[in-house]
């Protein structure tokens, strides 16, 4: 059989590698930055885009979509090449992908501290971005499918099943939930609202989870590990039962991420159910991982490359058993907002896919450059310290969760709870944030350490070229199944059909749970007392979305005793409805919002914007200050905002759009008049109009600054329902 001449494409390898290493010191930097903040909340006092809001968005969009995503896609390009034994379909498209997803990147990082979001979890990037990546990912998946239709190998292996789930999916969950009305250029609002806008939200969330820091790295587990131990992988049949019954059982998951929530319960329920039955796909995938290395676990003692992998393994297994049973509803009554949901994160980013890119990093990089590993010394180092690091972030952090739940749910023999003070549990885990901090700046050592391992390896070796191979043209055979061929392996000849099954997989359940919460009205029962937000109010809802204030702050009341008794009345699932996006938050840093409205007097909320430790001691929440740069506030779009919330169902009148501006002042106003009730108020505001004054600076009043509008929506929060059960009373 004649054998054919072809190069590997070995250099968009290398770019995804380089881009991989200085994305993941720049994400984990940032991350380690913010762990800071927790414990210095004013370290960046006044620049607004260092603030803690806007940098959790960077820091998360930078190590999911920068590091894992530049990882991912070097394990893909070097691995599919070889197990295709074929070229990629298209150097072009190969180096569009690159450099369209480094632009989508540097666009992220201008825009999220810059206070561009869409506040939604692992998608805040605003519409121009979104429709980027959209095109972006499908050029990946154009030179994906045609360099399998071009392949010299006849069957496809397991690893390019997950590759293609992963492509198909993931542009699934991007498109659908990304869907939004532009109002300009970089600001837009979710099609969808309220509690339909949370299942969307997190059927995304947790399938971004599922199908973009999984079923890819799965894949690559699936090459890089046989290879690095020089094994076959354990069981081809436990590979097929835990590709398929992932793909389908994940995509149901997403609702365990609102338990207790105004999301329907039949909703609620399904998510329970699957996320148990997917403790079963992934550990099979887990065994299947670790099993491939018997007989070479005396390697493992040796070589750096293979303790990474086996560490990752284990922290997948770890982070695959927790997810489950997270979503069992006792479990999540209590873990639910605190920081266990937190380490439990971290045991996934920093151990399966931080451990696994780091792994493949090792082994890649000297095989590229015709060289081994500069120092295996320093990559043991990497290994000790990194695992290190990884036990003393996530041991506090669940620490620190179990307090939380305990000390929030405690109460007194009358009845009255024991920690009325939100504050007094901020206090208590204080110790377990240092830890956290510490053990952040263990792992970015072991970064810094392997950025230097590589920088010396690629030196000392050959330039990193196109690498030769040969193998013989792929002969056509029936389209059909040949005589004795079972149903699997014929699949694995036909990728299209591959593709469409996978396809269908994933859309089944994602359409049983979205369709109807989108379609049937009664599953969101609307309550007359709630109205659309005032100007003003929609203007300080966005400010709040700006500042990233949802990272730390629920709106959403669970219906237990100690949340009713603490915030309020249960959330309802009509109070939601004018909302565009959902504003439920996962995370309670600080307190429930939802009720706070007319809580505090204006001042207080002034006040609090300004110096959070003036008015409660303690406090670990920064100020805002450029809130109340003498600089009036835009509303330039104010009226665009209404008549964009009327396409999507508020009901906005001609009337009210029309006078959108006016009742936005005459709001203003009236909390600036509130605001002058404080003594200290009218000082302070005289003294700095007198300097503006003598700067020759244009005064502008405090009617027409950012923090009215704010605190306009902080005290709007809530108020439909609490009047309403007052009134019963």
């Amino acid at each position: 059989m004649e054998m054919q001449q072809f190069y590997y494409d070995n250099k968009i390898v290398k770019n995804f590698i380089y881009a991989t290493i200085v994305f993941g010191v720049v994400g984990m930097l940032v991350g380690l930055t913010l762990a800071f903040m927790f414990l210095f909340p004013n370290i960046t006092d006044g620049i607004s885009w260092l603030s803690y809001g806007r940098l959790r968005p960077l820091h998360t969009n930078a190590v999911i979509f920068a590091f894992v995503g530049n990882a991912m896609f070097a394990g893909i390009y070097y691995s599919l090449q070889r197990l295709l034994k074929a070229r990629m379909f298209s150097d072009f498209l190969s180096n569009l992908n690159f450099w369209g997803w480094q632009l989508i990147i540097v666009a992220a990082a201008i825009s999220l501290p810059l206070g561009y979001s869409t506040s939604k979890e692992y998608a805040e990037l605003e519409w121009p971005i979104d429709i980027a990546i959209a095109l972006i990912w499908v050029v990946f998946g154009i030179n994906m499918i045609g360099t399998i239709l071009k392949r010299r190998e006849r069957h496809l292996y397991v690893a390019i099943w997950f590759y293609l789930a992963t492509f198909v999916t993931v542009a699934v969950l991007h498109i659908f939930n990304s869907l939004a009305l532009p109002v300009s250029g970089m600001k837009s609002y979710s099609v969808y609202a309220g509690v339909q806008d949370a299942l969307v939200q997190w059927w995304y969330g947790h399938n971004a989870v599922a199908f973009f820091l999984t079923t890819p790295f799965l894949g690559l587990m699936y090459y890089f590990v046989p290879k690095a131990a020089n094994r076959p992988v354990y069981s081809y049949r436990l590979s097929i039962v835990h590709f398929w019954s992932l793909i389908f059982i994940y995509i149901w998951a997403g609702p365990h991420h609102l338990l207790y929530s105004a999301l329907p319960n039949w909703a609620q329920n399904l998510g329970v159910a699957f996320s148990i039955m997917l403790i079963a796909p992934s550990w099979g995938g887990m065994i299947n991982g670790l099993l491939t290395l018997r007989g070479v676990w005396d390697k493992v003692r040796v070589e750096p490359v293979l303790k990474f992998f086996v560490v990752a393994i284990t922290g997948y297994g770890m982070a695959t058993f927790e997810g489950p049973m997270l979503s069992l509803k006792n479990v999540n009554a209590i873990a639910h907002y605190t920081d266990w949901i937190i380490a439990h994160v971290h045991v996934g980013a920093l151990a399966w896919n931080g451990f696994m890119a780091f792994g493949m990093i090792y082994w890649l990089v000297p095989r590229m450059t015709k060289s081994s590993l500069y120092s295996l010394k320093l990559a043991n180092f990497h290994f000790w310290i990194g695992t290190l690091g990884i036990i003393l972030y996530t041991i506090p952090m669940y620490v620190a969760g179990f307090l939380q739940a305990s000390m929030w749910k405690q109460f007194n023999p009358d009845g009255t709870l024991t920690y009325g003070n939100f504050l007094e549990t901020v206090t208590q885990i204080m110790p377990m944030y240092w830890m956290r901090a510490i053990g952040g700046t263990l792992y970015l050592i072991g970064m810094f350490t392997l950025v230097y391992n590589i920088i010396q390896t690629v030196r000392l070796g050959s330039k990193i070229e196109d690498e030769l191979a040969e193998a013989p043209e792929l002969i056509k055979i029936s389209a059909g199944r040949v005589k004795g061929e079972k149903f699997h392996p014929w699949l694995e000849r036909k990728p299209i059909q591959l593709t469409i099954l996978a396809t269908v997989a994933i859309l089944i359940g994602g359409v049983i749970q979205i369709v109807p919460t989108i379609m049937v009205k009664s599953n969101i029962p609307t309550i007359a007392s709630v109205k659309p937000y005032s100007p003003l109010e929609l203007e300080g809802r966005d400010l709040y979305i700006r500042e990233g204030c949802v990272g730390c702050h629920s709106q959403s009341v669970r219906p237990f005793r100690s949340e009713v008794e603490r915030y309020g009345p249960q959330s309802k699932a009509g109070e939601f409805v004018y909302d565009h996006p959902f504003l439920w938050g996962s995370k309670r840093t600080g307190p429930d919002l939802l009720r706070v409205g007319a809580k505090y007097n204006d001042n207080w909320h002034f006040n609090h914007f300004w110096n959070p430790q003036s008015i409660s001691a303690g406090s670990i929440m920064p100020g805002y200050k450029w809130l109340f740069d003498n600089k009036p506030m835009d509303v330039s779009l104010t009226q665009k905002k209404m008549q964009a919330m009327v396409k999507l169902g508020v009901p906005y009148t001609e009337a009210q759009i029309a006078s959108g501006l006016d009742d936005l002042r005459k709001q203003a106003v009236a909390i600036e008049e509130s605001l002058k009730n404080d003594p200290d108020f009218v000082k302070s505001y005289d003294e700095s109009k007198k300097k503006a004054e003598a700067r020759g600076e244009k005064f502008v009043p405090m009617n027409e600054r950012e923090i009215v509008a704010l605190i306009a929506y902080m005290q709007r929060l809530g108020t439909d329902i609490k009047v309403k059960d007052i009134a019963k009373k």
